[in-house]
């Protein structure tokens, strides 16, 4: 498996003309996948009206599966039965990437950004996104790394963070999901990310007894986004 060794620069408030522009950060606790679509799509529409700035959410689900419009129906293993049986849901879902499980015990985050602010390119954007996960994980005394041809963040040969992103004039939405205490048992009903003979890994997995809360993952990783994308990230807990 190749590597892909290049780092990404992060932005600087010279980079932004002397401004760092602010991001408001959700943390929408627990959410079905579709109430938590409907919300990504009337944030972007704002977005895209100027209505709000930037903003990040974070979002906890119950046991799903979703196919990106890069996937293949043959990447999910289990039939309807057997996932009724495990009270895991399926979605098709409007973004890029294959197949992938979401659950308890992930940190799921989606940033609304307007890359026309930043910069007009989707393989930059998601290269800024592995970075900040990456540098996330620095934090925890991991070291990861990126792989040419698969979007995504791995520890050795094993996959850690999937990513998977919509623009829609410039505007993102989906983003990806860092197994933090996931229950990496559920990744045996798909073919993760599409990728045959690869694994996937968690901080519980490579951590153990150190394993980071949720929470303090969140908080982290809100600092290195901010950072890699010239963000002034700020809490907010008002209805978004």
């Amino acid at each position: 498996m190749k590597t892909e060794e290049a780092v990404f620069p992060a932005l600087s408030s010279e980079s932004r003309l002397g401004q760092v522009e602010e991001c408001l950060v959700w943390d929408l606790g627990w959410q079905d996948y579709a109430s938590s679509l409907e919300l990504q799509r009337k944030l972007v529409g704002r977005r895209k009206r100027h209505e709000i700035g930037d903003c990040l959410l974070f979002v906890e689900y119950p046991h799903v599966i979703t196919l990106g419009r890069g996937g293949k129906a043959e990447h999910l293993l289990a039939g309807a039965a057997e996932l009724e049986c495990k009270s895991v849901g399926f979605y098709d879902a409007d973004r890029g990437g294959d197949i992938t499980y979401h659950g308890p015990g992930q940190m799921i985050s989606y940033p609304i950004l307007d890359l026309k602010g930043l910069r007009r390119d989707i393989g930059w954007y998601l290269r800024g996104l592995e970075q900040s996960i990456i540098d996330t994980l620095v934090d925890f005394g991991l070291q990861s790394r990126r792989v040419a041809g698969a979007t995504g963040v791995w520890v050795g040969d094993d996959k850690i963070a999937a990513i998977g992103v919509r623009t829609s004039q410039w505007v993102t939405s989906h983003g990806i999901a860092l197994n933090v205490s996931t229950d990496l048992a559920y990744f045996d009903l798909i073919v993760p990310c599409g990728l045959q003979s690869r694994g996937v890994t968690s901080l519980a997995r490579l951590l153990g007894s150190r394993t980071p809360p949720l929470q303090e993952v969140k908080s982290r990783f809100t600092l290195q986004f901010g950072r890699v994308f010239g963000r002034s990230t700020r809490e907010t807990f008002s209805e978004p």
